[in-house]
C-alpha cells in the first residue's frame, strides 16, 4: 500500500469537514441527545431507586459511549463513500491508481479520528454532568476498544456493499445497519436477558456482544475476561474476512454491470 495515497484520501475527506463546518454538527449533535437521554434517565432512576446505582449508571452510560465507537467507526466508512457520491467523486478515485485495500484503509483512519472527536466530547460531558470518568474501566478498556473499532469497519463494508448493490436508495442503510445488531449485542444488559431464548445464540455470534459482556464484568467485578476478550477477536477476524468479501463481491458486481459510472453520476 502507498501511504502517500491514503494520506492524501483522509486529507480530503478532512478539508471537507473544515471547509463545510455544518458536517462537524453531526459528528456532536446526535451524540450529545443520546448522553443527555441516558444521563437524565440514569438521574431519574437515581432518584427513585435504592441500592446499587453506581454500578447502573457505570453501566447505561459507559455502554452508550463504548457504542458510539461502533457507530462512527461504521460511519467512517459509509459516510466516506457516500461523500464521493454526493460530491461526483467517486469515479475519480477509482480511474485513479488508488487500491481498494488503500481506499478501505483511508475510510479505517477516518473512523478514527470521526470517534476521537466524538468520544473525547462525550466523555468530557458525562464527567462534567453526570460525574462518570469512562477511564475507570482502566486498561482492559484499550483491547475492548481495538474489537469495537473492528467491528464497526466490518460493518461499514457490508454497508457501502449494499449501497452499492441497490444504489443511492439505499442510503439510508449508511446509518441503520449499526441498529440491526444493536438490539442483539447485549449492549445496555446481559446477554441472558434476551428473549426468546434462541435469540441468545445469535447474541453470542456477534462479536460486539462479547464486548459488552466484558465490559460489565471489568466494571463490576473489576476482572478482564480472557474468554470475551477471545471470542471477540476471532469473531471479528471471521467478520471482517465475510465483510471483505462481500464488498468485493459487490463491487465487482457494480463493475461488471456498469452500474459504477450511473451510480457515479446520478
Amino acid at each position: 500500500m502507498n501511504f502517500r495515497i491514503i494520506s492524501a484520501l483522509v486529507m480530503r475527506y478532512i478539508f471537507l469537514y473544515t471547509r463545510t463546518p455544518m458536517r462537524l454538527v453531526e459528528l456532536v449533535f446526535w451524540p450529545m441527545v443520546d448522553l443527555l437521554i441516558w444521563g437524565y434517565l440514569t438521574i431519574y432512576i437515581k432518584e427513585n431507586t435504592t441500592g446499587a446505582f453506581p454500578a447502573m449508571i457505570s453501566f447505561l452510560l459507559g455502554a452508550m459511549i463504548l457504542w458510539d465507537v461502533v457507530f462512527r467507526a461504521q460511519q467512517g466508512v459509509a459516510v466516506s463513500f457516500l461523500e464521493d457520491v454526493w460530491t461526483r467523486n467517486l469515479l475519480n478515485i477509482f480511474v485513479a491508481p488508488v487500491r481498494i485495500s488503500e481506499y478501505l484503509t483511508a475510510t479505517f483512519a477516518v473512523g478514527i479520528l470521526r470517534i476521537c472527536v466524538t468520544v473525547v466530547i462525550m466523555c468530557v460531558v458525562a464527567l462534567l454532568l453526570y460525574q462518570f470518568n469512562v477511564l475507570v474501566i482502566g486498561w482492559p478498556l484499550m483491547p475492548f476498544l481495538a474489537n469495537l473499532l473492528i467491528s464497526g469497519w466490518a460493518l461499514g463494508m457490508i454497508s457501502t456493499a449494499l449501497i452499492l448493490r441497490w444504489g443511492q436508495a439505499a442510503e439510508s442503510l449508511a446509518w441503520a445497519v449499526p441498529f440491526f445488531i444493536q438490539p442483539i449485542s447485549a449492549v445496555f444488559y446481559p446477554v441472558g436477558s434476551i428473549r426468546p431464548v434462541w435469540l441468545q445464540n445469535v447474541a453470542l455470534a456477534m462479536p460486539t456482544t462479547h464486548v459488552f459482556e466484558g465490559m460489565r464484568e471489568v466494571m463490576q467485578k473489576g476482572t478482564f475476561n480472557w474468554q470475551s476478550f477471545s471470542n471477540a477477536c476471532l469473531l471479528n477476524l471471521v467478520f471482517m474476512a465475510i465483510a471483505g468479501w462481500i464488498f468485493m463481491s459487490m463491487l465487482s458486481l457494480t463493475k461488471k454491470r456498469g452500474l459504477l459510472t450511473k451510480f457515479a453520476t446520478q
